[in-house]
């Protein structure tokens, strides 16, 4: 019988379609009409697992925004947001997005400016809502573009390892569609749901063969990464060459050509980084940290400035503008080769990310956010106190230390409390006592402690794990070599890994081998059980996806004989050594700008906002006592008009105690963000090292400057009772 012809298939389709669309009572024109993406179920799945759940909120939010008021983007902008959408497999459409970039805004600067008019009685929140409204605008037009330079990072993070993965598979075994699958296996996502849907959209026929549904693919990058592009054409041509050895060149000069032209990229990229950089550092840190040497005068000679005003200027607006300055930054950094969180593709080491307790035999895991929950919630009280001791102790009563000083209303020279009444008002202020702003410095300590510990028990030993891994696979090239020569031998594989194993005993690669040897005498196993069983197999203990790729491609190439397979590990190890050398170029380009940046978090903006804090203590300090003995001065001589010209000069200022928190708040959030931006300009897309990262900078910055702010503040207030005495004042 022959075969159906194409047109007898699209009958017999379009045939079932519609006796369909008459049981559902949906027509086909309808759905298309909708423009809402069509998904096969597996795809819909994996797309669901690997999508962050920040994007499905996303996505429901354009879709409620264009039912209730709907926009249509300009034409020119239509092709550029519906790019960004397909790369980022976002479920939506650019009349959406377009319809949420201005609905929100208008929702945010009307319902902020209501609250801050009814309930605060505020012009200045009033303002920060609206302007916050439109400079809104662009960044949530812009959005699609943004997830998708996103995605696009993380995705170009893998893709030395993707075509490191093709070339692999495909120097034994010449098909395609299987050397992307067995990539799409080994890497993470994005890049693997990316090329999971190429694999999807041929078994859904969208396309009729593999290579035309990834030279489609391919097109997506050709703007943005033209290395990766040329890297899959040269593998693609290697399907069609007849000599063995042309091939196989061709192959070569895939991985060669991806490596090259990422180092050069990556060369240029640390040569035009120094200039945003610096700005950066003086837009988000010199210049607001030296702004606030100068604020105590301000506010205590503009007594309507409050000490919100400062928070909304320190803790909301400079912090969004310098993440989304660092950011467009991040967004600019070309392929890298990037690591993943190993957890995250094995189940077995999730338990690592917990505090692990272990006494007498018995093994506790305690979740992070407990501890780190606990101890914040009680450094909060004890920083808070001050404010709830004033709930039951009235501002005349003493509560303070030192000798007799009639100037301040707790009679005593050095004051916890010290709030203050305004003679005209009635209103009272404060704290104002040294004892109070001490007390605020444990604010500091338990919004930023907390978050470092928790990031620190939550990546400590997984990061040990892989740092015991990566040393493996620094040392597996030459392990491969090894493995390589003995099948060249002609020995059988079983007998190879005891070999390799005795010849590198005491290292971490040797004893992976004598695991594996170990499996198959001790345990009878076959060699691919001694690898891969998911209970004693040897990457149970030693998790890498490069070592786990190796011992696939080592297993499949076997079949064809000890030669093809001692062949296969000889390229490997080759290029696993081509990859290594490239890595460690782009880490030393970025050597420079990345110890600056670690430099900055974790000394100099402590230091220098440590020291502010202090000098702020001693101007607040002077400047109240020069107000109380100017008052004192005028009721002694109410009809010296002059004297009460000066005292209005003078405000109530801002507590040093608010004004602490606010600055130790801006610097743990600059910490943060900063943290975030190294670790991507130097690591790509590696939220374990990130993690890691905060946990240590977020730990190092808060408690140094917190030590610097008590002795500065220490020290200028003392200085400061000294000098005040000394003048009589």
């Amino acid at each position: 019988m022959p075969a159906p012809t194409k047109e007898e298939v699209y009958n017999i389709l379009n045939k079932y379609k519609e006796r369909l669309s008459k049981e559902l009572n949906v027509s086909p024109e309808t759905i298309e009409a909708s423009g809402k993406q069509i998904y096969s179920r597996e795809y819909a799945d994996f797309r669901r697992e690997y999508l962050p759940k920040p994007l499905s909120y996303y996505e429901k939010a354009c879709y409620y925004s264009e039912k209730i008021l709907k926009i249509k983007p300009d034409k020119k902008e239509i092709p550029i947001l519906q790019e960004s959408i397909s790369i980022s497999h976002l479920n939506m459409t650019p009349s959406g997005s377009a319809s949420f970039s201005i609905l929100a805004p208008l929702l945010l600067a009307l319902i902020g400016s209501l609250v801050s008019f009814a309930i605060f009685n505020s012009m200045f929140f009033v303002m920060v809502f609206v302007v916050a409204g439109l400079a809104l605008y662009l960044p949530l037009k812009g959005l699609p573009n943004f997830i998708a330079n996103n995605w696009r990072m993380k995705a170009s993070n893998q893709m030395v390892l993707c075509i490191f993965y093709v070339v692999t598979f495909m120097r034994h075994t010449s098909n395609i569609e299987l050397a992307i699958q067995f990539a799409a296996e080994h890497i993470s996502p994005p890049l693997a749901l990316d090329l999971k849907k190429v694999l999807w959209d041929v078994e859904t026929e969208k396309y009729e063969s593999v290579k035309e549904s990834l030279d489609i693919y391919l097109e997506t990058w050709r703007k943005w990464n033209m290395e990766f592009v040329e890297a899959f054409h040269l593998i693609e041509s290697s399907l069609f060459e007849p000599s063995e050895s042309r091939r196989l060149d061709l192959l070569d000069k895939s991985l060669d050509v991806i490596l090259t032209e990422t180092y050069e990229k990556m060369l240029h990229y640390a040569h035009n980084l120094k200039s945003p950089i610096t700005m950066l550092h003086m837009l988000g840190i010199i210049l607001p940290i030296l702004g606030l040497v100068i604020l105590p005068l301000v506010v205590n000679f503009l007594g309507e400035v409050k000490w919100y005003h400062i928070a909304t200027l320190y803790n909301v607006i400079l912090p969004i503008g310098v993440y989304f300055l660092g950011m467009t930054i991040l967004a600019k950094r070309p392929t890298g080769y990037g690591d993943t969180d190993i957890s995250e593709s094995n189940p077995g080491l999730k338990k690592y990310r917990n505090i692990i307790i272990r006494f007498a035999g018995l093994e506790m895991q305690i979740d992070p956010m407990i501890v780190s929950v606990v101890l914040c919630i009680s450094l909060l009280f004890i920083g808070f106190s001050p404010i709830m001791m004033h709930w039951f102790i009235t501002s005349e009563e003493g509560f303070g230390f030192g000798e007799q000083d009639d100037l301040t209303p707790c009679k005593l020279k050095y004051c916890i409390l010290e709030y203050k009444t305004n003679q005209d008002t009635g209103a009272v202020t404060g704290p104002f006592g040294i004892g109070a702003s001490v007390l605020s410095l444990f604010v500091t300590l338990g919004l930023g402690l907390p978050i470092g510990l928790y990031y620190r028990f939550k990546s400590k030993n997984i990061i040990k794990i892989r740092e015991q891994t990566k040393k493996l696979e620094d040392e597996f090239a030459s392990a491969l070599y090894q493995l390589g020569n003995r099948l060249g031998d002609g020995l059988p594989a079983e007998i190879a890994f005891g070999k390799v194993a005795e010849v590198m005993q005491d290292s971490v690669s040797g004893n992976f081998f004598a695991l594996v040897n170990a499996n198959i005498r001790k345990m009878g196993l076959s060699v691919q059980e001694a690898i891969f069983n998911q209970k004693v197999g040897a990457l149970v203990y030693f998790p890498s996806k490069i070592i786990e790729s190796s011992m696939k491609v080592l297993i499949e190439s076997i079949k064809k004989g000890p030669a093809v397979a001692a062949q296969a590990l000889t390229n490997i190890a080759r290029y696993i050594k081509e990859i290594h050398k490239v890595n460690e170029r782009l880490k030393d380009l970025m050597g420079e700008v990345i110890t600056s940046m670690k430099s900055q978090i974790s000394f100099m903006t402590p230091a220098i906002a440590g020291i502010v804090i202090g000098i702020t203590s001693m101007v607040t300090g002077i400047l109240g006592s020069l107000s109380a003995r100017l008052s004192l001065i005028a009721t002694q001589s109410p009809g010296v008009s002059t004297q009460a010209n000066i005292i209005n000069m003078f405000g109530e200022g801002i507590p040093t105690y608010y004004f602490q928190i606010v600055v130790g708040l801006y610097v743990v959030q600059i910490a943060y963000i900063l943290t975030i931006l190294a670790n991507g300009i130097e690591n790509g897309a590696d939220k374990l090292a990130e993690r890691y990262s905060l946990g240590k900078n977020m730990i190092t910055s808060t408690v140094l400057y917190c030590f610097i702010s008590l002795v500065v503040m220490l020290i200028f207030t003392t200085i400061a009772s000294k000098v005040l005495v000394a003048t009589g004042t």
